[in-house]
C-alpha cells in the first residue's frame, strides 16, 4: 500500500469513480430500455442468446453470473411476452435450451440502436485516442482482477 497521502485519494477516488461510472450507466440505461418494457437482466440474455442462440441455461446462469432460479424467472418472463422459447435438448432431456423467438429480433435491433445512442451521449466530446486509452487501461484493470480472484480462495 503506497505511504503517499495523495496516492491513497486517487486509489479511493478511482474505486467511487469506477463505481459511480456504472452505476449512472446503468441508470440511464434502464431509463432508455423502460419504453421497451425490457429490464436490463432481459436485455442481457437476449444479447447474449443473438450471439449464440441455443445456449442452455446453465450456460445463460454462467455467461450472466446469475443462480439457476434467477435465470428461470428471466426466461419465465421473457417466454411469457413470446420473445424465447424453451426446447429440451436433443441428446440430454435434462438440459433446456433457449431459443429466440423471429418477434425478438426485431426487439434486439431496436435496443442496440438505443445502445449506440446512448453511448453517443455518454462518450460526446471525448477524443478517440482518450477512448483508446481508457478502454486499454480497463482492460488491464480487469485481466488484474481476474487474476486476482483466480488465484485467491472465495
Amino acid at each position: 500500500m503506497p505511504s503517499d497521502t495523495n496516492a491513497i485519494d486517487w486509489e479511493l477516488r478511482l474505486g467511487y469513480l469506477m463505481h459511480d461510472v456504472s452505476r449512472l450507466r446503468r441508470s440511464a440505461f434502464d431509463r432508455s430500455l423502460k419504453p421497451m418494457n425490457v429490464t436490463r437482466s432481459q436485455w442481457w440474455v437476449l444479447a447474449y442468446l443473438s450471439r449464440q442462440d441455443g445456449m442452455t441455461q446453465s450456460q445463460l446462469a454462467e455467461e450472466l453470473d446469475l443462480g439457476k432460479v434467477a435465470i428461470g424467472g428471466l426466461i419465465d418472463r421473457l417466454e411469457k411476452s413470446d420473445l424465447v422459447r424453451r426446447e429440451a435438448d436433443s441428446t440430454d432431456r435434462r438440459v433446456n435450451r433457449v431459443f429466440l423467438q423471429p418477434q425478438s429480433k426485431s426487439l434486439i435491433n431496436k435496443m442496440r440502436k438505443m445502445n449506440h445512442q446512448l453511448n453517443e451521449i455518454i462518450l460526446k466530446g471525448i477524443a478517440e485516442t482518450e477512448l483508446d486509452s481508457t478502454a486499454k487501461t480497463l482492460v488491464s484493470i480487469k485481466k488484474n482482477l481476474l487474476g486476482y480472484l483466480n488465484t485467491t480462495e472465495a
